[in-house]
Order: C-alpha cells, then structure tokens, then sequence
C-alpha cells in the first residue's frame, strides 16, 4: 500500500510550510499537494517510506499528489492556471503557484496559520501573527519568470516539485509582455532563460547556458543576499550586464538586469513603506544605522527619509554595492561589500558606533542565523527591523533574539506572490531598557 503511484483516500487537516497540505494514513503524516485543509482528497503516493528487512516502516512521513477531489472545500476554485489544476496529471503540472486552486482570500488565511505555527513552535510563543495583507495585484504580476529549457530542446517551467521541463500554453502570472515574450521562445540551447520586465516595461531576456546553470546549482552568486523563489539572480556573465531602473517613490534605483529586484511590482513600494511605518519616530539623526544584505540600496533610503544622516549598507556582491553607492550618492550613504557575517565581526561594525541607532536586516531565504542575529544584538542597537521571506527561518532568529532581550514589537506581513506560498514578513524588535 505503500508503494509509489499507490492511491490513498485522505481528509486533509492543515497546511504545512512550503505549499503542501496536511492528513494521515494508519497514523503516518502525509504531505499532499494541491488540497485545501477540510477536504476528502484520492492522492497518489510519491515519496513512499522505506521499508526494512522484516518489512517494518520506519519513515515519519510520506508524500502524496491529489489525482481527484472527493468531497470538495467550500474554498477551492478553478486553478488561477489551468495547466496546474488538478485535472492534469500531476507530472504535467506546472510549479510556482502551488496555491492558485484555494480562494485568494483563503490563501491569505492559510499564509497567516503557517507563520501563526511557525511563530509558535520556533520563535517561543506568544507572538501573534498579523493578517497577511493584499498587494492590490492578484494576476499578472510576475516581472521576472525563469524558464528552462532541456536536452530535448522543450522550453517552459518546471512541473511542481521536480527537474522536469514542462512546455506550457501562457503564463497567467507574469506580466503581460513576459507572456508575450515566453510565447516566442523557440530554437534554444539547452539551459536556463530569465525573462525581466523593469520599469520601463521592454522585456530583457538572459541566456544562462546548460554548462553555467549546473555549475550555478552547486554554488551562490550574484546581486543580492536574498534566496529562493526567482530572488537569487543568475550567475555572472563574462561581460557586465546591462543597467536597468527601477522606482521607488521619487528615487530611481540602478541594477544589473540579472540582479536583485522584488518581483511584485508593488513589492518594493510596499516593503519600504511597511519599513518607515515600524521605524517611524524611532531613528536617532545623531546616531549610526546599519542596512545589512542591502542589496542596491531600497532600504537605506528609507533610513535616510525617515531622517538618518550616518547610514552604512553592505552586501556581499560588488556590483549591487556599486550601484548602491551610485543610487545613494546623494545621501552620502557609505556602501560597503563584504559579507555581514564577517562585516559584524570586523571593527568597521564596532567603529560605526551603531548603539541607539537602527538595523535593518534582509536575509536570504535560510534566514540571518544565530551568529549574525548574536552580533547584531551586541551592537545594541535602538531598533532593528527584520525583512523575512520565510516564516520559519525569521521564528528561528526571533527566538535568538528573544533570548538577548530584544521582543517583536509590530510585525507586518504581504502577500506579495499571490497563488504561491510564499510570503513577507517585517517585523520590529526593540530591547527593554
């Protein structure tokens, strides 16, 4: 029964953290995908436990696929995608919106349980999650869509879940011009193809050949401290990439076309905005501020519009803090390269006297870590705000800071990639003194 492709009747109870649902079988978890909590599901069995010698099951869970809702949720739609709904064989179903069958509405509920669990478990209890707020742009929002293409020369995503190429008819997420731009895509090379809509809206389309992609698989690079979900850029060309612009308000940021930028076009606006509402009254012009993984530059800016005067950004790629000394110029920001865990343990941390001032951290996926969190604390600062693209990896380093005294004041939370998992949380953390 449990072999792969087995059937399994299941009522799902939850959502777990990545996408996928939750039910049991004979008292054994299972994470099945594209369910909706309270629903009677027939899924196929993928990931089946691995028996021993006497035939003893001893893996705590197993994974499974709906194949056929049996008894429906009240909150279940037509996929948003109808080359991922349910009705499709799952192998042929495309990845990157794992929750476009669930009622956009319901899909923020679901968000906000998954970082309420993630709060409780992780970070020591007693926090309560905040709604998950709208972007006010459900469809056609992706500015940046990543595309593959196999030895077979077939282009598309990957199907859920898995390596496999899977040629599709649109792309209901992107941007109207990425649609386009996908749609014509033919005759290439084994590989990987970025497709990016800046301001501007002319699309750029970036070639990452089959050799580069699987030497990118094995490391990190680019623009940006951030992680998964489209947010790491690809890896380098040999020539410099081409300069594009984005906007914020009334400042202009350049970026590599392959670097780092949000791709909800209402992202960034959202962000800096949720990052003044949680700093506001609380920066010191006097003292010194800290914008850690600073990428281009976003937040820095906000620092100084919040009225900061001795501001120092860093991150780890030498082209993004190229541009951010370029973009910040006039604030006379100093923008730094070098990775924060080692910037943190510099005296250039120490020297920068940032006692009583802000820190703003915006980690990777994999969060900022107990060491980072650790030395950031020891600077003492008077606020930090966290910018986190995973619940469970910003509930790990609250508890950290928790335990050095610092205790989430405000948090805010986005949906900023609709009909996916994912989400953005800010939150605000401040030191009884």
């Amino acid at each position: 029964m449990n072999e792969p492709g087995a059937l399994l009747d299941l009522d799902v109870t939850g959502i777990a953290h990545g996408g996928v649902f939750v039910a049991r079988h004979e008292g054994r978890v299972v994470f099945v995908a594209d369910a909706v909590p309270g629903e009677r599901v027939r899924a196929r069995l993928t990931a089946p436990s691995t028996a021993t010698a006497s035939g003893a099951d001893k893996r705590s869970f197993w994974r499974a696929e709906t194949v056929e809702v049996l008894d429906a949720s009240p909150h279940r739609r037509p996929h948003v995608w109808a080359e991922a709904d349910v009705s499709r064989a799952p192998e042929q179903r495309p990845g990157g919106a794992d929750l476009g069958h669930i009622a956009i509405d319901h899909q923020r509920a679901l968000k906000r349980r998954v970082l309420q669990e993630a709060l409780d478990r992780f970070a020591g209890g007693g926090i309560d999650a905040p709604e998950v707020e709208a972007t006010g742009t459900d469809e056609h929002w992706r500015t940046r869509v990543t595309l593959h293409v196999d030895a077979e020369g077939r282009i598309g995503p990957f199907a859920a879940r898995s390596h496999r190429v899977v040629p599709v008819g649109e792309h209901v997420l992107a941007r109207p011009g990425i649609d386009a731009a996908a749609r014509e895509l033919s005759g290439l090379a084994e590989g990987r193809v970025e497709l990016i809509e800046p301001a501007d809206g002319r699309v750029r389309r970036l070639m990452l050949p089959e050799a580069e992609r699987n030497a990118h698989r094995s490391g990190r690079g680019g623009q940006s401290g951030r992680g998964a979900r489209g947010r790491r850029p690809a890896r380098r060309p040999r020539t410099a990439p081409e300069t594009i612009l984005e906007h914020v308000g009334e400042r202009t940021f350049g970026l590599d076309a392959d670097g780092f930028w949000q791709i909800h076009p209402a992202a960034a606006g959202l962000l800096d905005g949720a990052v003044a509402d949680l700093l506001d009254g609380l920066v010191d012009p006097d003292a010194a501020h800290l914008d850690l993984y600073g990428g281009v530059g976003l937040f820095a800016a906000t620092l100084a519009r919040l009225g900061a005067r001795r501001i120092t950004t860093v991150e780890s790629s030498p082209r993004a803090t190229g541009h951010a000394g370029d973009n910040l110029r006039d604030l006379g920001v100093e923008a730094v390269t070098a990775r924060v865990d080692r910037f943190l343990r510099t005296t250039a941390a120490a020297a920068a006297g940032v006692a009583g001032g802000a820190v703003i951290l915006d980690p990777p996926r994999s969060g900022a870590g107990r060491a980072v969190v650790e030395d950031v604390a020891a600077l003492d600062p008077g606020a930090v705000v966290y910018v986190a693209c995973d619940p469970v990896a910003l509930a790990r380093d609250l508890a950290t800071f928790r335990a050095l005294g610092f205790e989430p004041r405000r948090m805010r939370a986005f949906d900023l990639f609709p009909h996916s998992h994912h989400l953005e949380t800010v939150a605000l953390l401040t030191r009884e003194r």
